[in-house]
């Protein structure tokens, strides 16, 4: 089940609503149906309910005897609806081509939102569900007035019809037929033109063409079209208008049986020439029938009719509508909305086809009470007066369709609008007063609910039995006034007549009875009597008995004037009693213990005073008792005594502060107060209260209060004292305002409005957290400031009301760069190759700018102060430093040595002498490398594991034969390790050399040549680890990318005999793995030179190798 809210009407404190209980499936129509509010159950009865609904209250249903599953609560009630309207719209507006692509949307109000579907006015044939009608590749086959509707569950709209006309040409080669329109909508009855044109190629094959016959059809025989005007269908109906090359077709008294495609064809005197225009025209036929909108029967107010065609009508038509035969009104839409009666019936017509007008339509109306004109009317009988116990007939009636149901009920009687009957008439056998009142009627039927007006029934009866009091109740003295009240529930209202008991005649007349001087004689019994046109009743059962006291002591006071303190006052007490009476004063309040003032008629006051104002009574006792007389008041007025001053706030008053003077008196009448300051004339207020806002030292001074009334006046005077206030916040200057530099006078004051004067105190913000003070006094002074006193600072200014705290000042000291910082990053040993960072810093304000130098070359300058080597190398090492500068001045940093270590480069090896190295004698071998740090060399000869020597000098004292061979020397840090070789060769005796030199030369100077072809045809070449062998790379780490081959030229002596060569093998390593390897050859030149007797050494006149290098 679900609660909808059908409609509703939303007010400031309520929300009137109809209610309906709502099954997803259809339920007998006797079902009953209970209805909850916030989970109680309010009514029972039809699955609609309406009401006046409070916000916040929830609302359920179901199904009688399935309680247990009703619905779920609904809280708000915004309005269901049907759809109010539905439109198409159309995705182009222009002319629509074959091909193209084309939606139609279909677009509603409705509430809850509503279900679209898609129909063609042709048959009205479905096409499609949804919002839009999508056309992806539209065809002339498409071209039709289509329409949709919108439909939830309370209702449905049919939209108006849109026409969609596809544009197509048709034929080719020159051959073709176009209609003017492809879809016609005409009236039974009336007549239709259908037109085309048509074309032909004027020649063909050397033949000019010819139209033989035009035919219009629309079906075939035998496979051939069927002329119209040969069809017995269309008998003297069809008409052809042909004219060069249009043809049309006209059709009178049109039948709904003439719906079909109309076809046009021609025939020319071609071989072949014979041309039909399809598709055709399509013609529909409609009837107009009158259609309720949305319903089946007429609601009235809400109802609508429709002059329905099953085709859209061309041109926009005007309608005509007629009502039980006669016309009412000539519009362009087909829609009408109006009031509608039951019998009534309607019918419509096209504007000039009046005699074809569609059949009567005699609506079904159905009227809620709510839809009537009036609401429901209510009746009494009798009609006249009506007298309580007679019977009383209330009559509630509506016009109405469905019949309504009726409920009465007695206004304000029933909050619960609990029914006093559920019937057309309301019946009282026998009316009480208790029934006169306001009622009213509801007429309901399940299209709605309404309420009559309100009836008044005014019951008439005789009075009850009266009701009787007196005024003032308590004893009745003699001489004073009684009232004596009667009342009766009567209608009409009652007429009263007063009588004392054994009295024929009345006392008087009306509700009270006044005797205004009572009397003893006026004791006794008395009674009234109510009387109305329908009867009366007294109150003889309640007779009021009236008892008479004697007369009280009577008072006087004189003078009976204004009684002035100080003067003769006389009180007097007397009584009309025989014999006298003995008397006694009395003051009310004062003697509690009843203590007389005096036993005599007089009371004198010979000069009385205020303290005697009071309330004063006597008492008279005679021989009947004792009465005491009324109070009377003594009001004795007095001058105004000395004045009590005050002053608020009690202490110190201080400036800008208020205060409030108070000045009060005892005097009678009360005083009226002035209020003056000395020496002067004027009066500065009025009023006990004298208010100064805004106090100022000015107010200071003397002031008096003078209280006066009619008898005197007093004054007196206090004195008034005005002390400044508090510091105001105190204001900070600095002195110079410009720009504060370093080493220059800086001021600082402090100054604040402040009486009595302040103390100054001064603070530097963040710096004294214990609150330590820089100074004591209004001016802080920097007699030479420094970039340290750069800050916030801040002042106090305080005396004995007070203390306030400045605003911060910022002290802003400018001043030159201080002696730069400087560093390297990273901070340990610098190896080549690695990325390094010189970072310069300065203290400076403003910011310094930096500029790097090694030693007087300047490398960088900006506001960083780094400098970056992103790959240092060896030739990085040197001094370095900064120079910081701004406007102020600039400085130069402490020197930076970078030490950029690396392992040694390739080893250069000499030998010497230089010249032949003879046996016997001594030999030096000097070998040395650039490293940082520095290198440490070791000796080796080749084939031999230990170590020859170390130290970068190498020297063999007693050269031997044996000492020849190749020789390296390694030099080693901890970056790493480099190798470099040399050939030593030793010269033997000169005995030796005559025997072998000339082999020997021959032998050398064929090695070297081999040795030099070799070396051109494998150029570049590498060196491999193997001993012999030639390798392409070098090893990693190597220093330099080339290979060092040094030739060492040994010279022999012309008396040698024996020739000395190199061994032109590299040197076997054993100890260490070498990266590269530099081998130095001696070259042995041997020259054909006599030898002298002497055996004289000559200088070889042979040109010297020198060392070869080869560059990669």
């Amino acid at each position: 089940f679900q609660v909808q809210v059908i409609q509703s009407t939303h007010y400031s404190n309520y929300i009137q609503a109809e209610l309906t209980c709502r099954s997803s499936c259809r339920l007998s129509d006797s079902a009953s149906y209970s209805w909850y509010k916030n989970g109680h159950e309010i009514y029972t009865g039809k699955s609609s309910y309406s009401s006046n609904f409070n916000y916040g209250d929830s609302y359920s249903c179901a199904v009688t005897g399935y309680e247990d599953f009703s619905s779920l609560p609904v809280c708000e009630f915004s309005s269901q609806y049907s759809p109010k309207s539905s439109s198409v719209s159309v995705s182009t507006s222009g002319e629509i081509e074959e091909g193209s692509s084309v939606t139609l949307t279909c677009s509603s109000d409705a509430n809850p939102e509503a279900n679209y579907t898609w129909y063609k006015s042709t048959g009205l044939k479905f096409i499609s569900g949804g919002r839009q009608l999508v056309f992806k590749s539209i065809q002339s086959s498409d071209s039709e007035y289509y329409y949709c509707t919108a439909e939830n569950e309370l209702g449905k709209r049919t939209s108006d019809y849109t026409s969609i006309n596809v544009k197509l040409v048709q034929g080719q080669n020159g051959w073709g037929v176009t209609y003017t329109s492809t879809h016609i909508c005409a009236l039974k009855g009336s007549t239709v033109e259908i037109n085309c044109n048509y074309r032909y190629p004027s020649r063909v094959n050397n033949v000019d063409t010819a139209v033989d016959e035009t035919i219009w059809f629309t079906k075939l025989s035998n496979n051939e079209p069927v002329d119209l005007r040969t069809d017995s269908e269309y008998a003297g109906r069809v008409q052809y208008h042909c004219d060069k090359n249009d043809c049309t077709l006209r059709i009178t008294d049109l039948r709904e049986r003439d719906s079909a495609e109309y076809k046009f064809r021609f025939t020319t005197n071609q071989p072949g020439g014979k041309y039909t225009g399809s598709p055709g025209v399509t013609l529909t036929v409609t009837d107009l029938q009158v259609q309720v909108i949305g319903a089946t029967a007429c609601k009235a107010h809400t109802c609508g009719l429709k002059c329905h065609s099953s085709c859209h009508l061309d041109d926009r038509p005007s309608y005509v509508w007629y009502k039980n035969g006669q016309k009412i009104i000539e519009q362009t839409s087909s829609f009408y909305l109006g009031y509608f009666y039951p019998a009534d019936s309607y019918s419509c017509a096209l504007k000039g086809h009046e005699m074809f007008s569609s059949p009567s339509l005699c609506l079904n109306v159905i009227f809620s009470p709510s839809d009537a004109h009036s609401m429901p009317s209510v009746s009494v009988s009798p009609s006249g007066e009506i007298i309580e116990g007679s019977s009383v007939t209330l009559t509630c009636s509506s016009d109405v369709n469905p019949a309504a149901k009726y409920t009465w009920y007695k206004k304000n009687v029933n909050p619960d609008l609990q029914p006093l009957s559920k019937e057309p008439q309301l019946v009282f056998s026998s009316i009480q007063s208790s029934d006169s009142g306001e009622y009213y009627c509801t007429a309901e039927n399940q299209l709605g609910k309404k309420t009559s007006e309100y009836i008044f029934i005014d019951v008439k009866y005789a009075p009850k039995f009266p009701s009787v009091s007196v005024s003032p109740s308590a004893e009745i003295v003699e001489g004073s006034s009684v009232n004596l009240t009667c009342s009766s529930d009567a209608n009409p209202a009652a007429n009263y007549t007063w009588y004392k008991e054994n009295e024929d005649s009345p006392k008087a007349s009306g509700q009270i009875f006044t005797i205004t001087d009572v009397r003893p004689e006026h004791s006794g019994n008395y009674y009234c009597e109510a009387q109305n046109r329908r009867g009366r009743h007294n109150s003889t059962l309640h007779l009021i008995v009236l008892k008479v006291a004697y007369r009280m002591p009577f008072v006087s006071v004189s003078p009976s004037s204004e009684i002035i303190e100080g003067s003769s006052v006389t009180l007097t007490c007397s009584s009309d009693d025989k014999p006298e009476s003995n008397y006694t004063w009395y003051k009310k309040n004062l003697n509690p213990d009843l203590q007389p003032l005096s036993k005599e008629p007089q009371l004198v006051f010979s000069s009385v005073q205020s303290s005697d104002s009071g309330e004063y009574y006597c008492t008279a006792v005679d021989q009947r008792g004792k009465r005491l007389s009324e109070n009377i008041s003594i009001d004795v007025k007095y001058a105004p005594k000395l004045p009590s001053v005050s002053v608020s706030p009690s202490g110190e008053i201080v400036e800008g502060s208020s205060v409030t003077l108070n000045c009060s008196s005892d005097a009678n009448p009360a005083a009226n107060y002035t209020w003056y300051k000395e020496n002067k004339d004027s009066p500065k207020a009025s009023g006990q209260i004298f208010t100064i806002t805004d106090v100022r030292p000015e107010h200071s001074g003397n002031y008096s209060c003078e209280a006066q009334n009619r008898i005197g006046r007093h004054n007196s005077t206090l004195h008034l004292t005005v002390v400044k206030d508090a510091p105001k916040l105190p204001s900070v200057s600095v002195r110079p305002s410009a720009e504060i530099v370093e080493g220059s006078s800086v001021t600082l004051t402090c100054s604040s409005d402040a009486n009595p004067a302040a103390n100054y105190t001064w603070y530097k913000k963040n710096v004294n957290l214990d609150l330590q003070p820089l100074s004591k006094e209004p001016q802080l002074v920097f007699s030479s400031i420094q970039s340290s006193d750069s800050g916030e600072y801040y002042c106090t200014a305080e005396n004995q009301l007070g203390k306030r705290t400045s605003e911060y000042i910022f002290i802003d000291v400018k001043y030159a760069p201080k002696l730069p910082s400087v560093s390297v990053s990273p901070s340990a040993e610098i190896v080549e190759g690695s990325s390094v960072t010189l970072t310069c810093s300065s203290d400076a304000n403003p910011a310094a700018s930096y500029t790097w130098y090694k030693g007087n070359q300047k490398l960088l300058s900006g506001q960083e102060g780094k400098y970056n080597f992103l790959s240092i190398s060896s030739e990085d090492s040197g001094i370095y430093y900064c120079k910081s500068e701004n406007q102020y001045g600039q400085i130069n940093s402490t020197s930076l040595f970078i030490d950029v270590w690396y392992a040694p480069k390739l080893p250069s090896v000499s030998v010497s002498p230089s010249a032949e190295i003879v046996e016997g004698s001594s030999v030096t071998l000097t070998c040395s490398s650039d490293a940082n740090p520095a290198a440490n060399y070791t000796w080796y000869k080749e084939n031999e594991d230990s170590p020859k020597a170390s130290g970068q000098i190498f020297t063999i004292t007693d050269v031997r034969p044996e000492h020849s061979g190749n020789y390296y020397c390694e030099a080693q840090n901890r970056r790493g390790r480099q190798y470099s070789t040399l050939h030593l060769a030793v010269a033997a005796g000169a005995w030796k050399a005559i025997v072998t030199g000339t082999t020997t030369a021959v032998l050398l100077a064929i090695i070297l040549f081999v040795v030099f072809l070799f070396i051109i045809k494998k150029w570049p070449f590498k060196q491999s680890s193997e001993p012999g062998k030639i390798v392409a790379n070098r090893n990693e780490g190597q220093p330099e990318d080339q290979d060092d081959i040094y030739y060492a030229s040994v010279k022999f002596s012309n008396n040698q005999a024996d020739a000395i060569y190199s061994n032109v093998g590299p040197a076997r390593l054993h100890r260490h793995e070498v990266e590269e390897e530099a081998v130095e050859y001696a070259a042995v030149k041997f020259t054909s030179v006599p030898r002298t007797s002497d055996q004289e050494t000559e200088e070889d006149p042979a040109a010297l190798y020198s060392t070869v290098n080869k560059t990669r």
